[in-house]
This record gives structure tokens, C-alpha cells and sequence, in this order.
């Protein structure tokens, strides 16, 4: 069916306010982002990790499957510092694993993180619907340049301090990530384990306190969570977790297979993987290296570190050491075409609904706070 028009309907030029999250390391391909764009939604393309001329070729791989817009994700991080001892003794730590999986002692050094400016030349050069960001805001400058390309910017915020620094950055939609949601936490104001608002008390909060259109994410996996969310107020919902057993998704068929026999107590909060917190199933490696959590090299170097450990893994199949990111809704995954899913998710949530696919309008109990007065509140001083 054909839902009423949203403000993210309109902006972006898609059919459903869905989108899909943007998944990196592995199960968000070309192929899943150019299936939900086909399927109605807006398909996004995982690009922090990636170097300007791989990012170019993802953006050919994706339009070579679907003419409809999609989005390109990146990450908004400051230059890298780093520290030579903390990789050192993360080196020492991933030793027994790597010699356990066969590999040589050591690691190669680190590699140079994609340069951000030269990323977003690419998506501008490639005139890109909509970008996503998240782990910051990119500057003033950039952001002026997005705006004089017409393309839609979407940033991604924890808490509400986030949601007002978004706001006045002039973002044109903010995505409330909730607790619940799998992958890196999208944090950058205060330690990601504060930034742990569930959904359903995240997107009514920022729907009262910023103008900005809100985009919830976060345990909606299927039409009555998508229902939910229309009638909280959000714009559309953000679905990663929910297409990660589609047979579009690069995720390894023993991944897939433990997604079903999750629940919601198989996630937990891990820097193991990228240096960065995020949720994941648990696994012997995030068990074994919780004690180092806090002492891992940042985003994207211990990603560095651990990618030749996590390749020879998938290799093997061995889930004990891969990076297994999943959502507290992991047990709903169903191992279907995306447009398959979609499908029946926009049946749900219009039957739920009332056939017309949209909840009641949200009059906020409380006015609206000018940004001032919300950042001076010491509870939003992280």
C-alpha cells in the first residue's frame, strides 16, 4: 500500500519512512542497501571504513542495483591520535588468539584512516541523496556544502544535549538511537555507557525539545515496532538488526545462525572489536577482553588490529571470535528477501494503524525549550 506522505517521505523521495541502518564490517553490502531502496525505503551504504576510491566503487555497486535514492554513511571522527603503548599491549592480548587461529605473532602497523573531507568530496562529487553521520558533527563549512547540494543530512544523537547540538548545526533530521540498538553507539557528548536512553523514552523526549525531525531507531524490528514509533511522533524508523539474516546481508551464515537463538540478554556493550562501543552478541572474545575494555586503542585503530584476527575467523567460522554486532532484538530476525520484509512490516503497520498507516498527531506536554535553556540544565551536562 502507498502510507500518507511524511516530512522523510518528501525530503528524501521514497515511498516508506524506513531506513536502513547502515550495518559496517561486513553485513551491510551494496546488495541489501539497493534491495530496501527498491523495496521503498532508503537503503544506506556503510562508508566510514572505507577509503575514498573503495567508497567511490560501492556508491557504482549500489547504482548499478536500483536507480532509487539511498544514503551514504560515514563517520564524523576527529584525526586519530595515537598512542604506541596501547597498541603494544593490545598487541600483547590478541597474541593467544591470533597464534590459536594460526597467525604470526604481531600485526602490521596500523593503517591510515580514510581522511573524512576527502570522503564527503566523494559523496558530493557523486551527488548523493542523503548522507547519515554519527560519533560527531562535522563542521560548519562541510555541513554549508551539503546544504548548497540539496542533500539531506542526517545526524545521529544519544541523549538530548546531542539532539540540540545537531539541531543548531542544521542538520535536516536527527536519529533518536536508543539503548536497544545494535552496532557502535553514536555518543559524542559524555562516555557511550551514559547514552543508554531506551527508544521509547529517547524519541518522545527529543519530539518535545527540538523542532528537528526525529527518526527513532533502536529494537524496531518489525510493523509493530514501526506502528510504535508513528505513533510517538518519529518521522520514520532506522532498521538495522531487523535485515541482518536477509540473504542480501553480508553476514556470515554462522552469525545469521546465532541471531535466532539469541534473546534480549545475548547483547552486550563491547570496545573489543573497533576500540569503539558498540553492541554485539556476546562472545569468548568480548568476555575475555572486557577486563581491557576501557584500555583498547580508540576507533578506528583497534579495527586495525583486529582485522586480520576477525578475516581468519569468518574463514574458519569460528563465531567465538567474530564481530557478532546485533540488537537486543536479534531473536525477531527472519532469513528473508529485504523487499519481502518490508513488505510485511508496512501490512502490520498500517492493520495497526487503522489502515492509515500513521499515528495521531503528538501535541508535546511541555514547550518546547530554547537550546539555551536545555544546555544550561545541569542534568544534560555530561
Amino acid at each position: 500500500m502507498n502510507w500518507p506522505t511524511t516530512v522523510l517521505t518528501e525530503r528524501l523521495g521514497i515511498r516508506y519512512p524506513i531506513i536502513q541502518a547502515p550495518m559496517t564490517g561486513g553485513p551491510g553490502t551494496p546488495q541489501l542497501t539497493a534491495a530496501i531502496s527498491n523495496a521503498g525505503g532508503l537503503g544506506s551504504l556503510a562508508g566510514g571504513y572505507l577509503q575514498p576510491d573503495s567508497l567511490r566503487g560501492a556508491i557504482a555497486e549500489v547504482r548499478a542495483l536500483t536507480d532509487r535514492p539511498f544514503a551514504v554513511n560515514l563517520a564524523a571522527i576527529a584525526p586519530v591520535k595515537i598512542d604506541e603503548r596501547r597498541l603494544a599491549r593490545a598487541r600483547e592480548w590478541l597474541a593467544p588468539y591470533r597464534a590459536e587461529l594460526g597467525l604470526k605473532p604481531g600485526s602490521a602497523a596500523p593503517l591510515e584512516p580514510p581522511d573524512f573531507l576527502e570522503q564527503l568530496e566523494v559523496v558530493l562529487e557523486e551527488e548523493i541523496p542523503a548522507l547519515s553521520f554519527s560519533f560527531g558533527v562535522p563542521d560548519s563549512a562541510c555541513l554549508k556544502r551539503l546544504r548548497e547540494a540539496g542533500i539531506a543530512v542526517m545526524g545521529t544523537a544519544t541523549h538530548l544535549l546531542e539532539a540540540i547540538v545537531l539541531e543548531e548545526s542544521g542538520v535536516d533530521f536527527i536519529v533518536a538511537q536508543g539503548a536497544e540498538a545494535g552496532g557502535h553507539r553514536g555518543t559524542f557528548i559524555g562516555r557511550p555507557e551514559q547514552g543508554l536512553v531506551g527508544t521509547l523514552a529517547l524519541v518522545p523526549l527529543l519530539i518535545e525539545h527540538v523542532r528537528v525531525p526525529v527518526v527513532a531507531a533502536g529494537g524496531v524490528m518489525d510493523g509493530r515496532g514501526l506502528a510504535a514509533m508513528r505513533v510517538l511522533g518519529a518521522a520514520g524508523a532506522q532498521m538495522g538488526t531487523a535485515f541482518l539474516a536477509c540473504p542480501e546481508s553480508g553476514a556470515h551464515p554462522a552469525y545469521k545462525a546465532l541471531l535466532s537463538q539469541g534473546n534480549e540478554l545475548a547483547t552486550t556493550l563491547s570496545r573489543a572489536f573497533t576500540g569503539r562501543c558498540g553492541r554485539v552478541l556476546r562472545n569468548r572474545l568480548v568476555n575475555e577482553l572486557r577486563a581491557h575494555d576501557a584500555e583498547l586503542p580508540g576507533f578506528p585503530l583497534q579495527l586495525f588490529l583486529m582485522q586480520e584476527l576477525s578475516q581468519a575467523a569468518a574463514e574458519r567460522g569460528l563465531t567465538d571470535f567474530m564481530p557478532l554486532w546485533a540488537g537486543q532484538g536479534c531473536h525477531l530476525c527472519q532469513p528473508r528477501p529485504a523487499a519481502e520484509l518490508m513488505a510485511l512490516w508496512v501490512e502490520q503497520a498500517a492493520a495497526l494503524l487503522g489502515g492509515e498507516a500513521r499515528g495521531p498527531a503528538v501535541s508535546p506536554a511541555l514547550a518546547p525549550q530554547s537550546p539555551e535553556v536545555a544546555s544550561a540544565d545541569p542534568a544534560y551536562v555530561i
